[in-house]
């Protein structure tokens, strides 16, 4: 085995680390070993390790997260994962986050070298270097990605939208495509060849949104140099689209409450109405209700737009719908580059099912855009923002004996200097013997 061969062991017991380290020793490696996770990763951060063994359960910060972190952050450091606990479920888990070898204890010093040379033959990672790409047909829905099963009940809901013209409330965290789905519900219509107008209320000016939804006549107010249509009258007979309703004004929403009893608007200025028949669906980010006890927000409009109430789930509630986004946008935005589409590692599309996508379908959206034009084949771990992998708190404020805080400083200098003693005590200011006693 060669001497050089930088390897990093992780297990809670003291025991099996120095178990480990003999074995390892008899094949002229002289490891770096940790009890702890947080340790571990101090370790990764500011020494070259060229193989990491690693036990699953520990205390406080487990090997599971380590292994992911580790994969994501070091994606060409092969990974050896040891259990004294064998489970099916965990050995598949890990091996998809990139380990590629699982032994499980207690093993012989012979089982132990076996696996790290079949790792080492291998070289970086050869899971995280197979590149897959989902050619399976993907679950849509007018437009709407996604297969879940929280998806599958909201399609149930816009079917049964079809042959009415109730009033819809659409809620959602941003991103996550309220205007998608109420086209979906237009064009899913039985009235589907009618217009659909989408206006958003929090883009317009207050002093403006009444002419706009309602039109105006000329001279009504400065500048009003001609008769205008507004968007109520442009969307008759069919379905228009008020996103962020929340942030019209009570004047505003007095005005929309008589669009929905009586059936008609008058334009600004105007004194003779007009019948209309439209079908109104309306979204927000935030909770109306919330709004309602606030005031802000009038509680019989409110009621008046929710007959049908539909709330879009957060994408990282969608389980098994990120593959197939990140496909579509790859497929969508290289044919619109003329490009093929990318390729993904296994582990790049780990991190994205495992990352929480607070800006929801728009956020995953953006970054697949950003990929297609930042690269030409594939997508590897490298070219993933830091922010999307795994975070592990190394900062432990927790307050410590002085003794405990030199044991720990002296555990990490032997591992700086590769459990060399006599570097280790002459870097400490200390001579061997006086080690050789603290670590007793």
């Amino acid at each position: 085995m060669n001497k050089s061969v930088a390897v990093l062991v992780v297990d809670d017991s003291r025991d099996m680390l120095e178990l480990i380290r003999r074995q390892l020793q008899d094949i002229n490696i002289n490891p770096f070993i940790s009890d702890n996770v947080i340790d571990a990763i101090d370790i990764l951060e500011t020494t070259p390790i060229d193989l990491l063994i690693s036990d699953i359960n520990m205390p406080n910060v487990g090997g599971e997260q380590l292994i992911r972190y580790s994969s994501e952050h070091y994606p060409s450091l092969p990974i050896l994962v040891i259990s004294g606990y064998p489970n099916l479920q965990v050995a598949v888990n890990v091996m998809k986050m990139g380990a590629l070898e699982y032994l499980v204890k207690p093993f012989t010093a012979e089982e132990l070298e076996q696996s790290i040379n079949s790792i080492l033959q291998i070289g970086s990672s050869a899971q995280n270097l197979e590149l897959i790409q989902n050619e399976t047909k993907l679950n849509s829905f007018e437009g709407i990605i996604g297969s879940s099963s929280s998806m599958q009940e909201l399609y149930r809901t816009i079917n049964r939208t079809k042959s009415n013209k109730a009033t819809v409330l659409i809620s959602g965290n941003s991103g996550t495509g309220k205007e998608l789905v109420a086209r979906a519900i237009h064009y899913n219509s039985d009235f589907s060849s009618a217009p659909f107008v989408p206006v958003n209320c929090g883009a317009i000016p207050q002093h403006l949104i009444e002419s706009e939804l309602f039109g105006h006549l000329k001279g009504s107010f400065t500048g009003a140099i001609s008769n205008r249509v507004g968007f109520f009258q442009a969307a008759d007979g069919g379905t228009i689209f008020l996103d962020e309703i929340g942030n019209t004004s009570l004047d505003v929403q007095a005005k929309l409450l008589r669009v929905l009893q009586e059936k008609e608007v008058t334009a600004v200025g105007g004194t003779k109405s007009q019948k209309i028949d439209v079908r109104i669906i309306s979204a927000s980010n935030v909770n109306l209700l919330d709004l309602v006890r606030q005031n802000k927000f009038r509680e019989d409009l409110y009621y008046r737009l929710n007959v049908i109430s539909i709330d879009i789930p957060a994408l990282k509630d969608r389980e098994g719908d990120i593959l197939s986004l990140v496909l579509f946008f790859n497929k969508k935005y290289s044919k619109e580059l003329g490009k093929k589409p990318l390729k993904f590692e296994k582990g790049v599309l780990s991190t994205f099912e495992n990352y929480s996508w607070p800006g929801n379908v728009r956020e995953l959206e953006n970054l697949v855009h950003r990929l297609v034009v930042m690269n030409d084949e594939k997508v590897s771990m490298l070219d993933i923002p830091d922010y999307l992998k795994t975070k592990i708190n190394t900062n432990d404020d927790s307050f410590v004996s002085l003794k405990q805080m030199e044991l720990n400083y002296i555990k990490k200098t032997l591992a700086y200097c590769n459990n060399n003693k006599t570097h280790a005590a002459k870097l400490l200011g200390i001579d061997r013997k006086t080690l050789r006693e603290k670590l007793k």
